[in-house]
């Protein structure tokens, strides 16, 4: 091990800030999500690791690959539209699906942030820091908006159901999991878990019995409520986390 035996140059950065290489042939404007694509900056696209929000524009439109940087704010809380946004969607995750659109769901999106305040229909204050990480992260999101049977190409990804009274029906057991959660309004959306007719689905407080589902109750659901179904026994599934009030079928 080798001490310093002088002192050290040291280039040290204050702020929340980034300079980043733009990728070739593009520009990204001001207040734009940034997203990376091989190490380079670019306007978001759904998929992209979110790198923050560019302070100015970088025009790098005619440019060889990193040949401008531009600036982003990689930690902070920033006034964007959401669709869909209502004033109960306090703390819940916030998708991008380009430099521009952002929304609750996340089907095919980037995480960005977490809603800090809503101010407006549609609009709210986001907060963001590009070291979070998806609290999704490993699941593919798919949305439903009608009665949906599973198989087994569906485990690990995660059910978004955005229309009333829909039923979400898991396959005979067996090694895998899924996520189901609401995606409506609060108190708009009855979702309705089901298993195979053979099988059961353990949640606390309630007995497995074959062929009763578990539903988020509609007069008490709110947006993000969901349910975690993996591998329980030969007997049926098991609800490992959960969030929101689910009710045992009678």
């Amino acid at each position: 091990m080798t001490t310093l035996a002088a002192d050290a140059a040291q280039t040290i950065e204050l702020g929340d800030y980034n300079d980043l290489p733009v990728i070739a042939t593009d520009i990204i404007y001001a207040g734009a999500a940034v997203g990376d694509l091989a190490g380079y900056a670019r306007p978001l696209v759904a998929g992209d690791r979110f790198l923050g929000f560019a302070e100015s524009a970088a025009d790098n439109a005619t440019g060889a690959a990193g040949a401008v940087r531009v600036r982003v704010r990689t930690r902070g809380a920033r006034q964007l539209a959401v669709s869909g946004l209502v004033i109960t969607d306090q703390n819940l995750p916030v998708y991008a699906s380009d430099d521009a659109t952002f929304s609750l769901s996340p089907v095919g999106g980037t995480f960005v942030g977490y809603v800090k305040r809503y101010v407006s229909a549609g609009v709210g204050v986001v907060e963001f820091d590009v070291r979070w990480p998806d609290p999704w992260a490993g699941y593919t999101a798919e949305a439903v908006s009608d009665n949906k049977t599973l198989d087994e190409q569906d485990t690990a990804k995660l059910f978004w159901v955005d229309t009333d009274a829909k039923t979400v029906t898991l396959p005979a057991v067996a090694a895998m999991s899924f996520v189901v959660m609401n995606g409506g309004a609060d108190g708009t959306v009855l979702v309705t878990v089901a298993p195979n007719s053979a099988d059961g689905i353990a949640y606390k407080d309630a007995a497995s019995t074959d062929n009763k589902a578990i539903l988020n109750t509609k007069a008490t659901a709110k947006r993000g409520d969901y349910i975690v179904c993996e591998y329980g026994d030969a007997d049926g599934w098991q609800v490992t986390r959960a969030r929101g009030t689910w009710a045992k079928q009678a």
